[in-house]
Order: C-alpha cells, then sequence, then structure tokens
C-alpha cells in the first residue's frame, strides 16, 4: 500500500469506541499524526454488541467525572463532526429498596450536584408520576438522573472516527497488529501484516484481547493485563402498542429503570423493553483449557442462555407488569472485559517506557468519551486533569494472577450494583500476600483486608463478635468493631501497641550523585545522615504527586519509604528520573514492617531490646530485639511516641512474639486510621493527590522555594504563592450522627458548596467525628461554621486550628 503510513507520533492498537475516542482526542490535542489499528472492522469487539447507556451514576468522584464528560461530549458530538447519531437523553430512575440504597443515593446525588448534574431525590410517587407503568409500592425512594440515557454504540464510534480523520489522523482497518519491538531510544517499532509503523507511543486499547496484545510488551518490562472476560446477556421484547402510545402521547421516550437492588436495568427500545441483568450465578469464558479464546471473535456471540437470568426477568415483569404482555425477540450474550475492581486500566503501562493502557472496559459506551480525554491527557501532557488513581493501572501490583482476575471478575459481575460499605471486604481471592504472622493474627482475633494485595487486620474481633459479611452492610460507625477499635486506640494513648503492617513499599537509592539527585526531585529539603524525614514530589503543575519517607543511611544512600498501594507508581517515579550510575531497587517483598507505639513503648524495647532508646523523634538505627537484627525507625503514624520496626522476613515471628509479651496489644487499620486523622496526617490517594497543589494541601512547610534546584512544579508554586491558594486544607470537627464523612462529601455554607472532605473518621482520643478537607480559602478561618453533607444529612461542622486535635505541640510523640 503506498500510503501505509510508516511512521505515527501516536499508534493505537483497537479500534472500538475507546480507541476511536483516544484518537479523537489526541488530535483535538493538536496531535494529528497518530493512526489506529483495528483487526477487523471499526466496532467489532465489545462496542458492537454493547447496550449503549450512557450514566453519570457513580460513587468514585473521578468515574463520576468522566461519564459526565462523556454524556457532555456526546450531546454536541454529532453536531460538532457533521455526523448523525441516535443519543436519547430520557433520564433514569434509580430504585431503592432499602435505606442503606437510600443513603448510597444520597451521597452519590450530592456528588453529582457538585459536578452540576441535576440529580435528585424522589418519592416513588414522583417516580409513578414520570413512569406510570411502574410498580412501586415497595420502594424508599429514588434516585432521578435527567442525564442518564442511551446511544447508539456504533455511530458513536463512527462519529468519533471522523472526528478523528477530519482533522488528520489515520485509521486503518483489516489491519491487525501482530507484534511490537522496541528501539534503543524506547521508542517502538508496530509490526502489522501491511507493515511496520515507526511511533512514540504506543496504546494497548485492545478490549477483550488487551490480555494478548499486552503479553507482547513483557520483553520490555511489561506484566500480564489483570482481565478476564464474563458473559453478558441483555434480552429485546417485541414491541408493545402501550409503549408506542405513551411515546406519541409524551413525545418522549420512558426514562431508564435501573433496579440496583434486584441487579437489572430496563430501557426502552424502540417500542419494547431492552432488559440486561446482572446475575449472581455469573459465566466466565475463555477460562479453561478447554474454551480458548478463538484468534478473531469480531462481530460474534454465544448462544443464549436464559435460565441464567430467569428469576430477575421474572422480577423485571413484576415491576413493570406491562413487560409481561409482549414475548422476546433476541437475546444478545457477548463477552465483556473486566479487571478485578471492574474498572478500566487508563494510563501508563507498568514497567514498560512510552506505552500506554485504555482497555478492559466493562461499560466502555458510558465511559469512552471521558477516557479518551483522560487517555490523551496522559499520553501529551504526561498528567490528567482529574486525579485519576482510580483507573491507573498501576493501582495493581504482581499479585493480580490469573486466578485473582477470573475470582474477582466474577465476584465484581454478580455484584455489580452491589454498595461498598465503608467496613466491607469483599471476599473472593484473598491471601494472595500474608506476613509472616499471618496465621498469628488471625488466631488473635484479626479480621482482615487487602490492601494491594497484603492482607492486614482491620480490626481484632473477641469470643461473641459478629464478623459476618452481613454484619458489614452499614455505612454507619457502629458495629461488632466499634468497641474493639475504641479499645485498640485507647491501647495506644495508654499503654503499647503492635500492629503489622506487611507490604510497606520501600526503595534502595544509592550511588555517587544519589543526594543531588533526590534535590532535583523532590520539594523540599533531604534529612541528614542518621535521620528521616517526609519529602512530597510535585508535578509540574505543583499539585502532589506522592509523599515519601526518606530514611539517609549516607551521604548517599537511602530508603525511600511510601504507601503499600503505591508500589509501583512511586517506583515509577524514581526510576523514570534516574540517572546513569546510581542504582534503584525495590526490596518490598523482602521486609517486614511493625508499627509498635504507646507510652509505654520504650519500656517494652527497654526488655527485649539493645537499642539506643534515648535517640530522638525522626532518627533511626540498627538494634537487636528480640535477639533478631532490626532497623528502628523513631517514628509514629499514630501520633504517640513510638517505632517503626523494620526486619527481614524471617525474623518477624519471634519480635512479633517477643512484642505481645512484653504487653503490646495488636491493633489494626481501622483504629490506626482513627489514630493517624486527629493527627492529621494525609492519606494517599485521599487527601494527598493531583487534585490538590502543595499549597492547597497545606503542605508548604515541605516547599523550600529559596533551593537552588529547580524541582517539577517550582514555578507552578511560586505562581501560585504569589497569587494565593483557592483552596485550603482545614480539619473539621462535625456534629455527625451515625456516620462519618466519606471522602469527597460536599461541604456547605449558606445554601452554597464551598468545599469538600478528603477524608473522615472518628477519633477516639477526642471524641469528636472529624474530617479532613478543601475548602474557598476565606473559609479555613479557625471558628468558621460549615456544614459537611453525610449521606443526605447536612451535619454543623467547625474550623479547627492548624494544628493536631491531639497532642498539637507533639509532645507525647517527642517524649
Amino acid at each position: 500500500m503506498s500510503d501505509f503510513p510508516t511512521k505515527a507520533r501516536v499508534v493505537i492498537i483497537g479500534g472500538g469506541v475507546i480507541g476511536c475516542s483516544s484518537l479523537f482526542h489526541l488530535a483535538k490535542k493538536g496531535w494529528t499524526d497518530c493512526v489506529l489499528l483495528e483487526k477487523n472492522e471499526l466496532t467489532a469487539g465489545s462496542t458492537w454488541h454493547a447496550a449503549g447507556n450512557v450514566p453519570t451514576f457513580s460513587t468514585s468522584w473521578s468515574i463520576m467525572n468522566m461519564q459526565r464528560y462523556s454524556t457532555e461530549l456526546y450531546s454536541r458530538l454529532g453536531e460538532e463532526v457533521d455526523y448523525p447519531m441516535n443519543y436519547h437523553q430520557t433520564g433514569s430512575i434509580r430504585l431503592a429498596h432499602t435505606k442503606e440504597r437510600m443513603q448510597e443515593f444520597e451521597r452519590a446525588c450530592s456528588m453529582g450536584r457538585y459536578q452540576g448534574i441535576g440529580m435528585e431525590i424522589w418519592t416513588p410517587e414522583q417516580a409513578k408520576e414520570n413512569y406510570p407503568f411502574l410498580e412501586t409500592h415497595d420502594l424508599e425512594g429514588v434516585l432521578w438522573d435527567p442525564s442518564d440515557g442511551d446511544i447508539d454504540p456504533a455511530q458513536v464510534t463512527q462519529a468519533l472516527a471522523k472526528g478523528a480523520r477530519d482533522m488528520g489522523a489515520r485509521i486503518i482497518r483489516f489491519c491487525p497488529a501482530t507484534g511490537v519491538t522496541q528501539k534503543e531510544d524506547k521508542s517502538w517499532i508496530v509490526h502489522t501484516g501491511k507493515g511496520d509503523i515507526e511511533c512514540d507511543y504506543v496504546v494497548n486499547a485492545a478490549g477483550y484481547y488487551a490480555q494478548r496484545v499486552g503479553e507482547w510488551f513483557k520483553e520490555y518490562g511489561g506484566r500480564t493485563v489483570p482481565m478476564m472476560v464474563m458473559s453478558h446477556q441483555y434480552l429485546l421484547t417485541e414491541q408493545i402498542p402501550e409503549i408506542e402510545a405513551h411515546t406519541k402521547d409524551t413525545g418522549k421516550k420512558l426514562p431508564l429503570i435501573r433496579d440496583v437492588d434486584v441487579s437489572y436495568y430496563l430501557r426502552q427500545e424502540k417500542n419494547g423493553y431492552n432488559l440486561g441483568p446482572y446475575e449472581p450465578n455469573c459465566k466466565g469464558h475463555w477460562m479453561t483449557e478447554d474454551d480458548q479464546m478463538p484468534d478473531d471473535f469480531s462481530f460474534q456471540l454465544w448462544s443464549d442462555d436464559l435460565d441464567r437470568i430467569e428469576d430477575i426477568v421474572t422480577d423485571a415483569m413484576e415491576r413493570v407488569p406491562l413487560m409481561a404482555s409482549s414475548g422476546v425477540s433476541s437475546v444478545i450474550n457477548g463477552p465483556i472485559p473486566y479487571a478485578p475492581d471492574g474498572l478500566p486500566l487508563i494510563g501508563p503501562m507498568p514497567g514498560v517506557e512510552n506505552a500506554f493502557e485504555a482497555c478492559v472496559f466493562t461499560f466502555g459506551i458510558a465511559q469512552g468519551g471521558g477516557a479518551g480525554k483522560v487517555l490523551a491527557e496522559w499520553i501529551v501532557d504526561g498528567q490528567t486533569e482529574w486525579d485519576m488513581w482510580s483507573v491507573d493501572p498501576r493501582r495493581y501490583t504482581d499479585y493480580t494472577d490469573q486466578d485473582y482476575c477470573d475470582k474477582k471478575g466474577m465476584e465484581v459481575y454478580g455484584n455489580e450494583y452491589a454498595m461498598h460499605f465503608p467496613h466491607h471486604e469483599w471476599p473472593a481471592a484473598r491471601d494472595k500476600k500474608v506476613s509472616q504472622v499471618h496465621a498469628r493474627i488471625k488466631e488473635l482475633g484479626g479480621v482482615m483486608g487487602a490492601y494491594n494485595g497484603w492482607e492486614r487486620a482491620n480490626w481484632f474481633a473477641q469470643s461473641g463478635d459478629d464478623i459476618s459479611e452481613e454484619a458489614t452492610h452499614t455505612w454507619g460507625r457502629s458495629g461488632p468493631w466499634q468497641q474493639r477499635i475504641k479499645e485498640e486506640c485507647e491501647a495506644v494513648r495508654d499503654g503499647v501497641g503492635v500492629l503489622d503492617l506487611p507490604g510497606f513499599s520501600r526503595f534502595n537509592l544509592s550511588g555517587e550523585g544519589a543526594a543531588e539527585f533526590l534535590r532535583g526531585l523532590v520539594t523540599g529539603g533531604l534529612p541528614k545522615v542518621g535521620r528521616m524525614n517526609l519529602v512530597y514530589f510535585s508535578d509540574d503543575r505543583g499539585r502532589i504527586l506522592t509523599e515519601m519517607s526518606c530514611v539517609r543511611h549516607g551521604e548517599d544512600h537511602f530508603t525511600m519509604i511510601t504507601a503499600g498501594s503505591a508500589q509501583w507508581h512511586d517506583f515509577e517515579i524514581l526510576k523514570k528520573a534516574l540517572p546513569d550510575g546510581l542504582t534503584l531497587t525495590d526490596h518490598t517483598t523482602e521486609f517486614a514492617t511493625m508499627i509498635v507505639t504507646g507510652p509505654k513503648s520504650r519500656e517494652l524495647f527497654a526488655g527485649i531490646s539493645d537499642a539506643d532508646l534515648s535517640l530522638g523523634w525522626l532518627t533511626h538505627q540498627e538494634a537487636t530485639v528480640a535477639g533478631k537484627p532490626a532497623f528502628l525507625a523513631r517514628v509514629s503514624y499514630a501520633g504517640e511516641l513510638g517505632w517503626e520496626v523494620h526486619c527481614a522476613n524471617e525474623h518477624q515471628p519471634a519480635i512479633y512474639d517477643a512484642l505481645l509479651a512484653g504487653g503490646a496489644k495488636p491493633f489494626g487499620m481501622y483504629a490506626l486510621n482513627s489514630l493517624r486523622i486527629e493527627k492529621g496526617y494525609r492519606t494517599w490517594k485521599g487527601d494527598l493527590s493531583t487534585d490538590y497543589s502543595l499549597l492547597e494541601g497545606g503542605l508548604e512547610r515541605f516547599v523550600k522555594l529559596d533551593k537552588p534546584q529547580d524541582f517539577p512544579g517550582k514555578a507552578a508554586i511560586q505562581n501560585e504563592k504569589q497569587q494565593g491558594a483557592k483552596k485550603s486544607f482545614v480539619t473539621l470537627i462535625v456534629e455527625a450522627g451515625d456516620a462519618d464523612a466519606p471522602y469527597m462529601s460536599c461541604i456547605w455554607k449558606d445554601g452554597e458548596i464551598v468545599g469538600e472532605t478528603t477524608s473522615g473518621d472518628w477519633g477516639y482520643r477526642v471524641n469528636a467525628s472529624i474530617a479532613l478537607g478543601m475548602v474557598r480559602s476565606d473559609m479555613a478561618v479557625p471558628g468558621t461554621e460549615l456544614e459537611v453533607e453525610i449521606y443526605g444529612e447536612k451535619c454543623r461542622a467547625v474550623v479547627q486550628k492548624d494544628e493536631p486535635l491531639w497532642d498539637p505541640a507533639n509532645e507525647r510523640l517527642r517524649a
């Protein structure tokens, strides 16, 4: 082919809605010399058989942002690119059968209002007025979303493709990519049956083929893409005269119904119905030796399996009896890819330079517009407008083997509309990573949670405590855990506690010039030899990229310690900037960590260790604990006198047993969260995210604008300091009811939203509900009265002084 492109800035592999949206948004940002490759015709994968629903609803701030953007784009896209599209914004009625579901709706409604979506809470009677065929006698209430609706998947894909082509981008159909080769300069050659294309960046947007395409990148540092494929069915009924008459009378389609407690959606399709269930007895495909993914499944479906969804269909007919008056005209049963948490992979490909992922979309049509925007920002700008950790491929690490992906995908699908309660842990595919004392923790009553695949105790149950999954189905703070958390916090306050904390990310950095390298990367200063401190990393907008503990062993020898979930993300920050001659190694899995903290911790160590216990706060030392070599760091995330004990895995059992024998009480992650929030200590990707600048986050003391190094974001921070930050970090005491403020609860003043919470919990040492958050800077004055909206209830809140609520002078910490 004489016009076959041999060079491009970006090559996208996959021609579904995601690939086309990515190409469109790259072109919108001025990158028009990009190429999309599709092995068949556009939309040949999951896109062509998608139902085409376009909701905005989510209890994730970033996912709601992405879906909201899709609705805004689709509403103008046809006119913008001159391509006719069937997009019906019918609105949707989301049904609640329980008080807990109504609380979830209130939370989503509040977030939606903040983003400019006109969501409303309706009574069952209002729902009946707007949907006369609906049975509402057993409902608690309804969420109305006016922006919800449906779109023709093929049309929106073709419209995006036309828009991209009109701007100069190239789409090559019937041209399967066959492999990739990375050149020495880290650019790429993408191989196809029609020839090779050299490019700067490559994108895996291959839908349910994404894992197969991902294998090509393994030799360049990649991993197996964490995903599996589900069989999803929806059925179309024959035409129903009453629906035709209603449409003619009102001039519009019926709203879409989602009965989330039963687990299905029901929408008008022409003058009939489209029913899409998410059944608990679901079925995965291409998971076994005798069910292998074919080389090409373009425009294909599986045969129907209506027995699986019979109960849900029956329930839907009782909810809308009109549906029972019509027969089934067709059943669509096709493959839908699932990541282990049900959210897509958008962003840098872990471990591989200049490669990106935009794949494994379960709701690709709803998220497609926003996904293309996010992916284009990642590639062109190196960062995204909204913090998108929820979909960042680096949120998973090495625990996502295929067994994990299969079990979690089945679990997510079978609970597609489930509520994600704050004290609930999903049971599938657990114990992927455990500490050396895991069995002992369980013996002691540890009720476990998964953190980046690592099992940690959330709280410690005693005999008779209800540890059933059902007990956690509440948004409230009260439950069998509440008294135990209180006791654990009091043990840390009055005595000494021990927390097993496996999975702390730790990286060793050494080599001549390591200190100067770090000075040019972090916003503040480095600790002296023998000491440690917090360091912050900014993006070039001055926003909070990450936080690490910096432990300095020698002039040019450091250990960087960071959050368990940040392992791949933070290692990449360091590695990407690493100059020749320095060594960076990941030792996360080689060491155990225990937090030992409380006013009696020094007394405990005096009996089992030869450490110099007179060394002050933020020091570290090698020592022997219980006869085993260990590394002691004089810090405490709980805000009490204490040490982190780091040791080789094989030495942990002896040390842990000695700590227990010395009187340490085991405590869990729930207690730690309560303790840290009383100190105003931030959590990564909650209080600390790229949605906020360092100055907004109250972190100016960790910024040295007078140092000579031009660290990332320095100019932006200088400019913001001159202009003044628009938001300010605050600690609030909240007169909360039964629940504490979740992430992204709206903060109100005189009927106006003036900010949002970033985390909230009950403080057992100060005996109050606490929220950390961001508010308009003029609202950050201590004593200012605000309101925090918690599951629909506006609760009085008061801005506190810019200091810890507990031990404000840090006297206990430094004791």
